[in-house]
């Protein structure tokens, strides 16, 4: 679903651009009008989610990139829009960002017991009457606007990395969901300053890198986590 609005939001953020109306505004447009269309697609088309998903992923990336087409800086706007310009984020973009922040830490919070029974089971979530309908639109929700707030930073092709990778990396060290949220944030924080202060050095792309560095974060996570396991089977056999 993160890969799919991340390129579901392509044709909005490139009319926006080409307008000259606020950019979050035609991606959050876009991005809703995605998720819309795949489940229309599954009730009415009788598709299945990953068809549903599959067939508008290709149909949005495609427009975007024939709207991007006419535009006179065609090069400049696709890269932008594919991969991110962090180093021209303003102020005002800051705000947005703390506002998407604290709307995302607010739902997640409001709709914590109905998310995790839906990610479990969605006939035991209807069974406890936790609306596994209403949680599937706060779970779309969310996605949406972590995908819509964050493109700038690495683009609508990369900013998947930053939704997985860093749940990934946290996911070796906690089973409970609340302490892998705290331990995934400071993951993603660790993948954009380090991912930053590579783009600055070798003079690298700073979306591709901070998108890298935070693969790179749970490759190495995973290999701290083996070789732990490792260490402790280990002294166990000589105990």
């Amino acid at each position: 679903m993160g890969e799919a609005l991340g390129h579901g939001m392509l044709p909005g953020v490139a009319l926006a651009t080409l307008f000259g109306v606020p950019v979050l505004l035609g991606a959050g447009v876009s991005a809703v009008a995605m998720s819309l269309g795949i489940g229309a697609l599954q009730r009415r088309g009788r598709l299945s989610y990953d068809t549903s998903i599959g067939m508008l992923f290709v149909a949005m990336l495609a427009a975007g990139v024939i709207v991007i087409s006419h535009s006179g800086s065609f090069a400049t706007d696709a890269t932008a829009i594919l991969f991110g310009d962090i180093l021209a984020i303003s102020t005002e973009d800051l705000v947005v960002l703390a506002w998407a922040t604290g709307i995302g830490l607010a739902v997640a919070a409001v709709a914590h017991r109905s998310l995790v029974a839906l990610a479990i089971d969605r006939r035991v979530a209807a069974v406890l009457g936790l609306r596994p309908k209403i949680a599937q639109a706060a779970l779309v929700g969310l996605v949406t606007l972590a995908v819509v707030a964050s493109y700038q930073a690495v683009g609508s092709l990369l900013v998947v990395g930053l939704l997985i990778a860093p749940a990934v990396a946290a996911g070796h060290w906690t089973r409970r969901l609340p302490s892998t949220m705290a331990l995934a944030c400071a993951f993603g924080i660790a993948a954009v300053v380090l991912g930053l202060l590579l783009s600055w050095h070798a003079g690298t792309a700073a979306g591709a890198s901070i998108a890298l560095t935070a693969v790179l974060l749970a490759a190495a996570s995973w290999a701290a986590h083996a070789a732990r396991v490792h260490t402790l089977t280990t002294r166990g056999a000589l105990a």
